[in-house]
Order: structure tokens, then C-alpha cells, then sequence
């Protein structure tokens, strides 16, 4: 009797790629903001795009650390210091994800030396590190997977794996409804990853899909960066009808509350927080577009123009945020995306940010009206 209760130690082990750490942080600040002790595992170079948020957790009394391990970059043959997925291209590219993926191996050795020194009751990793599974299992301490995606997109990615309803039509236009599936759902082969519609054959990139299913089936569970009035039909039907373990614990960016929290999330804004703050401010409630498509894709400068050409036409209000690959030619040759004069003419009227924008700070701004997106997860999440 009156014996203190041991307190909860969670691991969370992100993929090292901005969108998958940025809702694991913000699911470590959760659950460390409800008395458990949370630890974000990264890799040096990853690290100053964490401690930031970690410090400001810690200076509002939430127990939040990181514990860093050594990333293999040389050994897999990229570059020195290239840890972060994002960095190396701005193109998706199944060879390159599976040579990093390859590289992430490696830290199976590292992870296992961390479970045996802390011993933490639970350890929540990325759906990108099936290894983690049998790591953890060693020290029978149970993983919780993390996709990063909706319930919807989880029962629909599993219905395709196991009818196969796409291999039933004639064309890759021919509409299907997705088998045993509430709500009914068509698509096309058009629609799907090429990794669905092929037969991969064996190589890496089929053998770490299945690795994935595979480490997915046998983890205690799943954590979902989603919220239950959101999907009900899809997490009872992943809950129920699929028999996996979930929990829907989204929005995570919401432990964001304040103006600060929002501000130092993610890489460091390519414009100042205050500036951009004060330029919503100068708006009408609902006026302003935001156009923004994730940090992954990469357009041409002849797409870069008809979108800017676009805006311009619009006569609306408009933050639009550009990333542009490192690899482009000089200052000059960046800027021929934009039409001549384009950003005189939308002086007060338009925002170009170059580079990484405060998004979780823009989305929650009364002044921002609509949002032209990729339908990532996180940014429909945080809309």
C-alpha cells in the first residue's frame, strides 16, 4: 500500500524524413505532456531539428529528451552527413528510398544497445523500420507502428493486398468499388502506386514492403495521428473487421498551442514567424490562400510559372511556398519561374516563401480562407 507507481518511459523512433518526425515529436510532446516520460531517438544531423521543440517541452515542464545515435551515411554509400531523406532529393525515387532505407538498417545494433540500457515499457517506430519489431521483442518490450497516414488510407492499402480488385478490370482507367469496404469507394489502376499495380518481381524494394507487412502484423499495435469523429467508418472497420490494434490519438500538431510552440516547429522558417504573422494580420478573416505541396515535391520552372500566372489571376490574397532543388543554377536561372515583375505587382497582396514555411502557424491564422495542397497527411491533418 502506498507504494509509488513506476512511472511510463516511451521510446519514438521517427523515420528520418521531416514528415514522419515532425507528428512523432508532436506524439512524444503528448504523451510526455500526460506524465509520461518520452524520448525521441535521432541521429546527429537530424538532432537541431528536434532539441528546439524538446528545449521549449522542457522549459514548460514536460519531460521530453532525445538520445541520439550515429547515422551509417558512408557505409551505405551516401554522402558524409546526408541523414534525412528530404536532403538528398527532391524527386521520390524508389531506388534511392530503398538505399537509405538499407542505410537505416544499420542502426538496428544502436536501437538494441539503447533498449537494453533504459529499458523503456514501449517503444512507438516508424512503419519504415520493420526491424523494430524483432529489436524490441528481444527485451519483450511491445512496438507500436507508425504510418503516418489515415485510417482510411490503412484499410484501403490492406482491402487492395488482400482482393486484389484492380487486377479484375481491362484498362488502367476502368473504374473498380473496393471489395468488403464501407462507403463505396471506386478507383482506378491510374490511381494507385505503381508498387500496387505491378508485380514488383523480388528485389529490394518488394522485400522491404513485405518486411513492412510482415512487422506490422506481429507489433503490438498501431498509433494514428488521426481522430475518431473524422473516419468513424474506417477505424471501426480497421478496429473490427480487420482485428488490428489502434489507437487514434490526431491531431498531434494540437500540443502546438502557442504562438511560439507553432513558430519552432520542423526546420528553421525561411521567413521570420513575426514577419509572416504580421502580414495575416493585416488580412480579412478567411482571404487569404495558402498553396503549399509538401517537402518532397519538386516542380518545373514552366510549372512554377503557370501556378504563379494563376495566382496572379485570382486576384486573391495568396502565401505560396516554393521549394526549389538545391542543385538549380544561380540566382538568375532560380528566379525564371517567376513572370517578369510578378513580385512587384503582388506587393502586400502576395508571400513568397522560399524554402520551409511555419505551416502549423499559417493554417491556424483566421486570415487563411483555403489551402491548395499535395494531401499529404499531416498538412489534411492540420488543416
Amino acid at each position: 500500500m502506498g507504494s509509488k507507481v513506476p512511472q511510463l518511459h516511451v521510446f519514438f523512433f521517427p523515420f528520418m524524413a521531416h514528415g514522419h518526425m515532425i507528428p512523432i515529436v508532436d506524439m512524444a510532446k503528448l504523451f510526455a505532456s500526460r506524465g509520461v516520460k518520452a524520448s525521441v531517438i535521432t541521429t546527429p544531423a537530424n538532432g537541431p531539428y528536434v532539441s528546439k521543440s524538446v528545449e521549449r517541452a522542457n522549459e514548460m515542464g514536460i519531460e521530453l529528451d532525445v538520445k541520439t545515435i550515429k547515422f551509417p551515411s558512408v557505409e551505405a554509400g551516401l554522402p558524409e552527413g546526408c541523414e534525412n531523406l528530404d536532403a538528398i532529393t527532391n524527386e521520390v525515387n524508389k531506388e534511392l528510398i530503398v538505399k537509405f532505407v538499407g542505410a537505416t538498417t544499420k542502426l538496428q545494433e544502436p536501437l538494441e544497445q539503447l533498449l537494453r540500457d533504459h529499458k523503456p515499457d514501449c517503444l512507438v517506430a516508424d512503419i519504415f523500420f520493420p526491424w523494430a519489431t524483432d529489436a524490441a521483442a528481444k527485451f519483450g518490450i511491445p512496438r507500436l507502428v507508425f504510418h503516418g497516414t489515415s485510417f482510411f488510407s490503412l484499410c484501403a492499402s490492406n482491402c487492395l493486398a488482400l482482393y486484389e480488385p484492380h487486377k479484375n478490370v481491362s484498362s488502367d482507367s476502368e473504374p473498380f468499388v473496393m471489395p468488403h469496404f464501407p462507403g463505396e469507394i471506386k478507383l482506378t489502376r491510374n490511381q494507385l502506386p505503381d508498387f500496387v499495380k505491378q508485380d514488383m518481381g523480388d528485389n529490394d524494394f518488394s522485400r522491404l514492403l513485405k518486411a513492412i507487412d510482415d512487422s506490422d502484423l506481429r507489433s503490438y499495435g498501431v498509433a494514428v495521428n488521426s481522430f475518431y469523429e473524422l473516419e468513424p467508418a474506417y477505424a471501426d472497420h480497421y478496429r473490427k473487421a480487420l482485428g488490428r490494434r489502434a489507437w487514434h490519438i490526431g491531431p498531434v500538431s494540437l500540443c502546438n498551442r502557442n504562438f511560439e510552440d507553432k513558430a519552432l516547429w520542423g526546420k528553421q522558417a525561411s521567413i521570420d514567424e513575426q514577419e509572416c504573422l504580421r502580414w495575416l494580420n493585416s488580412k480579412q478573416p478567411n482571404s487569404v490562400v495558402y498553396i503549399c505541396f509538401g517537402s518532397i515535391a519538386n516542380f518545373t520552372s514552366a510549372q512554377l510559372m503557370e501556378i504563379a500566372t494563376g495566382l496572379e489571376a485570382s486576384r486573391r490574397n495568396f502565401i505560396w511556398v516554393v521549394r526549389r532543388n538545391k542543385n538549380d543554377g544561380g540566382e538568375e536561372e532560380k528566379e525564371a519561374w517567376l513572370p517578369e515583375g510578378f513580385e512587384k505587382r503582388m506587393k502586400g497582396k502576395g508571400l513568397i516563401i522560399r524554402g520551409w514555411a511555419p505551416q502549423v502557424l499559417i493554417l491556424d491564422h483566421e486570415a487563411v480562407g483555403g489551402f491548395v495542397t499535395h494531401c499529404g497527411w499531416n498538412s489534411t491533418i492540420e488543416a
